[in-house]
């Protein structure tokens, strides 16, 4: 088993080793194959009214006139020894981890993500709790009542769940809610944990069931397949015929082992939530790391695109890794080599 972890380990970090350099050639390297050169670049971290004199002098301190290869080691570098970096009006220091300089809005990268993360993180949590809950609890009733009218109910609300998107459901949801009711919190309304736990709560109720209610209705219809395949196996029948109670069939064999496939998608979809909730963060004005992507591409500041790229890798990458090491524990019939 430590000898497999440490396999895992050595093969997440090859793999966002290769996802860097992936993703720094598609921002640096990619544009000068298309025809882009060094003031092309730099004249996004200038004024418009900059001469191609001002434009040549900024690629230089820069370094986009360096080889492309030079750039990424130096850029690698920087995360782990920090970096300088010379915008003209003096000299920045960049502590490590260093995931990049925003010259736009003169502050380093990673401070930013760190602050933004906590936002995505408590949605993130919240929702994957309510949204597991209500999906394995559909999916299992729904299973074991197939056929009658709650099965047909819950794959109703199943299939609404999937196809409504967030921003329809979010909308909705700060309009009735919010705006006529004035049960939920507004949009734009968020306060962290450390200043007032029920202010923090208050504001993300109404995103957590919005964010869960588009995931429980997949997991619902993931779990009712499982069970129903799972429940036909010739284990299930001989565990009935040793004379264990129904409850216990269903949850420890039953459940247990169609949880196989939901641990997996689980993995993927926490990570990809801990690298921005795109649309739920904007819907509901939410300072998260999704919300910070969409303001950094809007305003062309490539080392923020970067570097939410490259934490939402970093969730993926560790999130598979976690689904590995869980597979052994939920289902018995898995051994790791």
């Amino acid at each position: 088993m430590i000898a497999y972890i440490i396999r895992r380990l050595v093969a997440a970090v090859g793999l966002l080793f290769i996802i860097s350099a992936a993703t720094f050639s598609i921002f640096y390297l990619v544009p000068r194959l298309a025809g882009s050169s060094s003031e092309t670049l730099a004249a996004r971290y200038v004024g418009r009214a900059a001469t191609p004199e001002t434009i040549g002098q900024v690629a230089e301190q820069l370094g986009f006139n360096d080889p492309i290869w030079l750039q990424y080691g130096r850029w690698v570098k920087g995360i782990f020894t920090g970096a300088e970096y010379d915008y003209g009006a003096g000299i920045e220091r960049c502590p490590a981890p260093c995931f990049g300089y925003s010259f736009i809005t003169g502050q380093p990268v990673w401070p930013d993500l760190i602050d933004r993360l906590s936002v995505t993180l408590s949605l993130a949590i919240g929702a994957a709790i309510l949204w597991l809950a209500m999906g394995l609890t559909i999916g299992a009733v729904s299973a074991l009542r197939r056929g009658s009218i709650l099965d047909r109910a819950a794959m109703t609300f199943s299939l609404a769940g999937v196809s409504l998107p967030i921003f329809f459901t979010g909308m909705i949801g700060l309009l009735v809610f919010s705006y006529q009711l004035g049960i939920t919190a507004p949009g734009g309304t968020y306060t962290p944990f450390t200043e007032n736990p029920g202010e923090w709560f208050y504001a993300l109720l109404l995103p957590w069931i919005v964010l869960a209610l588009q995931f429980s209705a997949q997991y619902a219809r993931l779990t009712r397949a499982g069970m129903l395949e799972t429940m036909g196996e010739d284990y299930i029948r001989t565990a009935r015929a040793k004379g264990l109670r129904e409850r216990d069939v269903n949850v420890k064999h039953g459940m247990r082992a169609a949880l196989t496939p939901i641990l997996t998608i689980f993995g993927l979809d926490f990570g990809l939530l801990l690298g921005g909730a795109i649309l739920t963060e904007q819907v509901f004005s939410l300072p998260g790391l999704g919300k910070y992507a969409v303001d950094a591409i809007t305003n062309n500041d490539l080392p923020k695109v970067l570097g939410v790229t490259l934490m939402a890798a970093f969730f993926v990458v560790i999130a598979n890794l976690v689904v590995d090491l869980l597979y052994a524990v939920v289902d018995p019939r898995v051994r790791v080599g």
